[in-house]
């Protein structure tokens, strides 16, 4: 299972760019595997991203902005839901992955 994280490289939004990098960093940090999809600089991306973000979890105008997770095609969440996640300790049950032996779930 291969964990997506669909981002803007080139968004003008400090926010956006900061939740990104928490995002990837804790991933990296934490030796979990994902590939990174840029929506900026790939148009199948971004149209793959944006129809595939549940209809209960898009804004209520405009459409769902990066980071947006997923594990291969099935849609784990954005940024808030995984902030929530690892501040209970559950990001593996937030990946939809096992947690390693030892670790936190």
């Amino acid at each position: 299972m291969v964990i997506r994280v669909y981002i803007a490289s080139s968004s003008g939004s400090m926010a956006i760019k900061k939740k990104q990098q928490d995002v990837l960093g804790f991933l990296e940090a934490n030796k979990i595997g994902f590939e990174e999809k840029d929506i900026a600089a790939n148009e199948e991306n971004r149209k793959w991203m944006r129809e595939n973000v549940p209809e209960n979890s898009r804004p209520a105008t405009g459409y769902p902005l990066p980071p947006q997770i997923f594990n291969e095609s099935q849609y784990r969440g954005d940024y808030d839901a995984f902030f929530e996640a690892r501040e209970n300790n559950a990001v593996y049950a937030f990946l939809g992955l096992t947690a390693p032996p030892g670790s936190k779930v």
